[in-house]
């Protein structure tokens, strides 16, 4: 080769928004055309493990810390075999990668997985206009460069509500973890794009996990006499997924359960409870959460665009929820009354708040107090993320064990 050699120029590439802005920038993935949703993530590192979160999956992802990719890619990192995203948007696409464990550069695993992407891009500009214009559909072309053009062709996508994208992340078979050292008890979860990391901490707490299937029923999972049910996170909207909150419904009730993110939509859909969208999501590793039984405040890791109508369980019963009659759209109400409520749903009896979003007050976790069962809509697991959260595993332990005050008791680490 020739050092004096010019180097070959970068393949040129564009992002468009259905609000009909445009940046240019060059390709650092696969060559092509991709749409989705556009989201951005907050996240200051973990970016491997946002690229193969299955919960991604019909979204171009926007990356706001400036450079990615500095550490590489290595196959412990990974959450799912393979990236779930549509696309992935940077500011600055590291090639040049320092880590021991480091086996690729994250523009060359993009491109081996064929997933488009761009940098270059202006993400601070990205970013303003979701928070500005809300969660819209977008696209990333290298094939596309007229801007003109690009905005059209993401006008006319189909809303992402409407494309089944669970059954796509889903496993296609049931499959079983067996723990090293196991404590005796198994949980039946059902797969809706379940993250590698969540079947880690619930079986680094000695549970047998036994995988299903999305499409999983509740006899399917009542018939592996597990000791509890896990339903767990995922992509798009929960009402698409009628069948698995029909499985969250013959559930409650029968068996302890859990859910997180999607599960947590679901579980909430299950008992008559609403789900509404986000304007923009949340989507990063620093998002405050107040746990109103034990008042202390935790930072957590998010990735979703629905959060669970809590109002729309039921009237608020006085006697529980620190006298009051009327419920508050805005619930870090509760956070400074430092009350947890307590709703009536016809469906399911008691559902009490216990976890509020210090962000904009929407709902971040229910205890259903007559159907042993909770859920959290973060990630307990992390990964990327912080740890405050990783006793909900605990919790579920305690749960499965008959421990009537198995939330506080997990917070305190007096779990047995």
């Amino acid at each position: 080769m020739n050092p004096l050699a010019s180097p070959t120029p970068p393949m040129p590439a564009l992002l468009a928004l259905a609000d009909g802005t445009w940046h240019r920038g060059h390709s650092c993935g696969a060559p092509g055309t991709a749409f989705g949703e556009i989201v951005f993530n907050t996240s200051m590192a973990g970016y491997q493990e946002i690229a193969t979160d299955p919960s991604y999956a019909g979204q171009v992802v926007c990356l706001t810390y400036p450079q990615q990719g500095n550490y590489g890619i290595s196959p412990e990192a990974s959450e799912a075999a393979r990236p779930a995203l549509s696309a992935l948007v940077v500011a600055d696409a590291c090639r040049t990668p320092s880590h021991w464990r480091s086996r690729e550069t994250l523009p060359s695993y993009l491109a081996r997985h064929g997933v488009v992407a761009v940098e270059g891009v202006d993400t601070r500009a990205v970013t303003l206009a979701v928070r500005g214009g809300g969660a819209m559909a977008a696209g990333v072309s290298t094939e596309v460069l007229d801007p003109d053009e690009l905005v059209a062709l993401v006008r006319a996508q189909p809303p992402i509500a409407e494309r089944d994208l669970v059954a796509a992340v889903s496993c296609d078979a049931p499959w079983t973890e067996t723990p090293a050292a196991g404590c005796g008890r198994s949980v039946a979860a059902v797969d809706c794009g379940q993250k590698a990391g969540i079947v880690a901490g619930l079986a680094a707490r000695g549970l047998t996990v036994h995988t299903l299937p999305w499409d999983a029923t509740a006899a399917d999972v009542l018939a592996l006499g597990a000791d509890g049910a896990f339903l767990s996170n995922g992509p798009g909207d929960p009402a698409s997924v009628p069948g698995v909150v029909a499985c969250a419904r013959g559930l409650l009730g029968r068996v302890p359960a859990f859910g997180i993110c999607l599960g947590h939509q679901v579980m909430a859909l299950a008992a008559g409870a609403r789900t509404v969208k986000l304007a923009y999501g949340h989507h990063g590793g620093n998002e405050p959460v107040m746990n109103l039984l034990t008042r202390t405040c935790e930072v957590t890791a998010q990735n979703h665009n629905y959060a669970v109508d809590f109002p729309s369980f039921g009237p608020l019963v006085p006697g529980e929820s620190g006298g009051r009659t009327s419920h508050e759209a805005d619930l870090r109400c509760w956070a400074e009354r430092g009350v947890a409520p307590v709703a009536l749903s016809p469906e399911v009896g008691r559902v009490r708040l216990t976890h509020v979003n210090l962000n904009d007050g929407t709902c971040e976790g229910v205890e259903y107090l007559d159907r042993r069962a909770f859920s959290l809509q973060y990630h307990p697991e992390g990964r990327p993320g912080p740890l405050d959260g990783a006793y909900g595993f605990d919790a579920f332990c305690a749960l499965m064990a008959g421990d009537p005050d198995y939330l506080v008791h997990a917070v305190q680490g007096r779990c047995a």
